[in-house]
């Protein structure tokens, strides 16, 4: 077997190991379906929020509010990190232009050194308020994303559930 051949069989054990098995057990200790897509597609749409170290906590106050399986959300939650990376820029840049300001400077490190030491207070309010441009954008967008997500799961986790329930 190629290096190429034991890289792919080794990230779909790991697949396999961290993320579907978790799910399997799930619906085996009897968690429905409906509510395990719920549980991943809240903990996709969570995981993104353009607010870095706010997700864990959203999912685990979401998660018991509704009463979602803990570990399932946390998993997707934790699995979507590369994506909120890379979309924080873009709810950042579409909230300053939904609410028509001016793009404050995200990505130079000096400039963004030079702005705080020069105003630390505007500082805060600046980038404070580009947080918040961002956030609203994620919740405008939230429930949209969130339905198609369990809409694209639901069926297939029914499904899975049909295949365990065969299995001697």
């Amino acid at each position: 077997m190629s290096d190429a051949g034991a890289a792919a069989t080794t990230v779909k054990q790991g697949w396999q190991r961290r993320v579907v098995a978790p799910i399997v057990a799930q619906l085996r200790q009897g968690v429905t379906p409906p509510q395990i897509a719920l549980a991943l597609a809240a903990g996709s749409v969570i995981g993104i929020f353009p607010i870095l170290g706010a997700t864990t906590l959203l999912c685990a106050m979401f998660a018991f509010v509704l009463k979602l399986n803990q570990p399932v959300i946390q998993l997707v939650n934790y699995l979507i990190y590369p994506l909120q990376i890379a979309l924080l820029f873009p709810f950042y840049r579409a909230g300053e232009k939904l609410f028509g300001q001016t793009p404050v400077p995200l990505l130079s490190i000096g400039e963004l050194n030079t702005r705080f030491w020069a105003a630390p207070g505007q500082f805060l309010i600046d980038y404070g308020l580009v947080a918040l441009y961002g956030a609203t954008v994620w919740t405008l967008l939230a429930p949209a994303l969130a339905a198609l997500i369990y809409l694209l799961l639901k069926p297939a986790l029914t499904r899975l559930a049909g295949r365990l329930d065969r299995r001697p």
